[in-house]
């Protein structure tokens, strides 16, 4: 993780513009069909020779909001940011994401961030926190869900019979075990800075929008040891 820091945190930047209204444009097919179906996807399906397939991997998520008729606006497909964290299991663990702003304004108050998470079916955003850095103070986070649903997994009283909604490989690196069920408009927020938190989509995926401060690569931390990120 920590050698691919100026990479990622390069993309941000370059990523924090401000799309407007953009023009629904007519994208073309995907592999995984259009918006009167959504997959049964398997992790074989993102993989070639073990090595991640991107290109599957924006299909997918280009799919998921044809599927939802979230707007498919206008250079979307190239904006997705994609990450399998370096663990070969995209169709479990993973994150598409796009950003409309990560502004890294000259006062700490100015600085903002909006985002819209995408998951696909069952896909989880594994357990994270962040930490103040020399340019950003811890990041908070709140989130609406516009599409789909999603567990958000946070700090608080246990949730019964949670960790055997969550995938296996995960399952020794989760350390807040309280969730929440969210849909379309149900709101969610962390409870303090530098809480663990993750998310894990329904069977029909995910869209979930992010507020949150300045997001500073270098204060991303995983619970898992083994995770790449970005």
């Amino acid at each position: 993780m920590d050698g691919k820091k100026m990479d990622r945190r390069s993309w941000l930047r370059a990523a924090g513009i401000a799309i407007g209204m953009a023009a629904m444009t007519g994208c073309s097919a995907t592999r995984f069909g259009g918006a009167g179906e959504l997959p049964d996807y398997s992790n074989e399906d993102f993989y070639t020779d073990g090595t991640f397939d991107l290109e599957a991997a924006k299909d997918a998520y280009v799919a998921l909001m044809k599927y939802h008729g979230y707007p498919v606006f206008e250079g979307v497909r190239e904006q997705l940011w994609i990450s399998d964290y370096g663990i070969g299991e995209f169709a479990n663990v993973g994150l598409g994401a796009v950003i409309f702003f990560n502004q890294e304004a000259e006062h700490p108050g100015d600085r903002f961030m909006l985002l819209d998470i995408f998951l696909l079916p069952n896909q989880m955003l594994p357990e994270h926190y962040h930490l103040e850095t020399e340019t950003a103070r811890a990041k908070m986070e709140a989130w609406i869900v516009r599409k789909g649903t999603s567990l958000i997994g946070g700090e608080g009283e246990p949730t019964p019979d949670l960790k055997e909604k969550l995938p296996a490989s995960q399952h020794d690196h989760v350390t807040v075990w309280h969730a929440v069920t969210a849909g379309p408009g149900d709101k969610a927020e962390l409870n303090r800075a530098t809480a663990r938190h993750w998310q894990l989509a329904g069977p029909q995926g995910a869209i979930v929008s992010e507020v949150a401060n300045f997001h500073d690569n270098d204060g991303v931390r995983h619970t898992n040891p083994n995770l790449v990120f970005p």
